[in-house]
């Protein structure tokens, strides 16, 4: 790596940590300038705008999910194994990710839910494409006969999802400290469910 391209890493690690706590519209440019001792001039010359750096945000926390959660998880047993690593490392993304602020994409999801523009579009790219993984994951779980026929693989992604995104929200809103537990004997039922004819 280039010493530009490790600059430019290090500045979307202090950045997307950052943004998992003030949102995206609270880091600038001139803020990740003081905070990264650099130039404005030559901050920007990363990202030539603000839009340019949420959209690089965005792309750094996936590659990173990719590493800490996809991954991993693809690479158990096809079928129930691989559904139970996708929620057992997707459960671990917000201390893995090691952003001061929690979830990155929960964040950016309330923040740019109702903001059009490039950075809403990629976000929602995203997070189209993981539910469509863990919808195929579940058609594995289906296709070797660990989850019934009758599964449908859309509905399993969405309730997952939802498992998911009220986990963190227990356990960063609501501070529950059974929000761990909770969680898993949601997906416990989900997967029972799939399993039961």
């Amino acid at each position: 790596m280039s010493r530009g391209q490790l600059t430019k890493q290090a500045i979307l690690e202090h950045a997307a940590s950052l943004a998992s706590r003030v949102g995206l519209q609270g880091v600038t440019i001139g803020g990740l300038a003081d905070d990264m001792k650099l130039s404005k001039s030559g901050l920007f010359a990363h990202f030539r705008s603000k839009e340019a750096l949420e959209v690089s945000l965005l792309e750094h926390a996936a590659a990173r999910f990719v590493e800490h959660v996809i991954k991993p998880a693809l690479a158990a047993p096809r079928g129930e194994p691989r559904v139970r690593e996708v929620f057992r490392r997707w459960m671990e993304w917000p201390e893995a990710s090691r952003m001061a602020g929690g979830c990155f994409f929960v964040a950016a999801a309330t923040e740019l839910d109702d903001r059009p523009g490039p950075a809403r579009d990629v976000l929602v790219r995203q997070q189209k494409d993981w539910l469509e993984l863990i919808a195929n994951v579940a058609r594995t779980a289906i296709a070797e006969k660990h989850f019934q026929k009758r599964v449908d693989p859309e509905q399993f992604a969405f309730e997952l999802y939802g498992i998911a995104l009220s986990y963190h929200y227990s356990k960063r809103l609501l501070s529950d400290p059974r929000a761990p537990e909770r969680a898993r004997v949601a997906f416990e039922a989900l997967i029972d469910r799939a399993k039961t004819p």
